[in-house]
């Protein structure tokens, strides 16, 4: 049986590319505090030789949503939950002898060409 795919095009209005973009930038925000968190956690871990201390999707997310700002709350959490969900996909793609062209994740800058 085939699958059917349908492609949607979307032309947002002003104020929903304006949305859009604020989303964008929250979500390029939690992706970094979120590599931060991970990086420290994994650093913390090798310096204790503590396996039990490596970092992990919830342990990273509960970390950021532990230290929310107010200006945070205004956005979806869920935006904040699939970040965390990425960047866990990304340590788990590096570290998978499958997948030889992955990298280590990087930090999001707002000139990235892919957004």
């Amino acid at each position: 049986m085939p699958i059917k795919t349908h492609k949607i095009r979307i032309y947002p209005n002003a104020e929903m590319t304006t949305v859009i973009a604020e989303l964008m930038d929250y979500n390029r925000f939690c992706w970094n505090k979120g590599l931060a968190a991970w990086n420290d956690m994994y650093d913390a871990s090798l310096a204790m030789a503590d396996k039990k201390r490596r970092p992990s999707e919830y342990k990273v997310r509960d970390e950021l949503v532990k230290n929310k700002t107010d200006w945070q709350h205004q956005f979806s959490a869920r935006v904040l939950q699939t970040a965390v969900h990425r960047l866990h996909q990304a340590w788990q793609n590096f570290f998978n002898p499958a997948m030889p062209d992955a990298n280590k994740p990087k930090f999001h800058h707002k000139r990235d060409p892919k957004q």
